[in-house]
């Protein structure tokens, strides 16, 4: 009759380590590799419509670089978290002339843009501007500094993003995300 007793206090010790142990697995995945996020605003549409919920991979920024057209979640200087894709990158010069990204004078296509201009009933997507004219760069900067990145929304009619805020520096970037999983008919990956 005594063997009962501690078996029973065994097997909940074992029941508690294991929980325990789940909980602190999941914090881990939660708050070092992988968080939920919601896009909030029309500001990347057509590619991300408002309410999209998608995953934001913190573990590839952790053992590399962001790169061109990337999908990436930053703290923004107004205390928010915006979703921009990365137009340009350290040690490049961009600039937009008659709807199209130049960088370091060469043109550059952007394919994710290609359906969006094509329903424009006239005039351009992406008004013209260079490196000089982005808040907070100095004038006489003549490419992207070490550790920033600039980024645009796809709406750019409609975007609040590198033209306005300025530069993004690296250390303010959580992640990338290109993974929609709700709403649930409209799972996807998204370039």
């Amino acid at each position: 009759m005594e063997k009962k007793p501690k078996k029973e206090k065994n097997e909940l010790w074992e029941w508690t380590k294991a929980l325990i142990i789940a909980f602190l697995v999941a914090v881990i995945i939660r708050y070092f590799l992988f968080t939920p996020i919601v896009v909030d605003g029309e500001s990347m549409m057509p590619t991300l419509e408002d309410g999209d919920r998608m995953i934001v991979n913190k573990f590839g920024y952790m053992i590399g670089e962001p790169h061109r057209f990337d999908i990436v979640v930053f703290h923004a200087p107004e205390g928010k978290d915006y979703i921009k894709r990365v137009i340009g990158l350290p040690g490049e010069y961009i600039e937009y002339k008659d709807d199209q990204l130049y960088i370091n004078g060469t043109p550059i296509a952007e394919p994710y843009l290609d359906a969006y201009k094509a329903e424009l009933p006239k005039g351009s997507l992406t008004q013209d501007f260079t490196l000089q004219d982005i808040p907070g760069v100095d004038p006489k900067l003549e490419v992207i500094p070490e550790g920033f990145v600039f980024v645009m929304g796809d709406n750019r009619r409609g975007s609040k993003d590198s033209r306005h805020i300025g530069l993004i520096n690296i250390d303010e970037i959580i992640g990338s995300t290109n993974l929609i999983f709700w709403p649930l008919n409209e799972i996807r990956f998204v370039e």
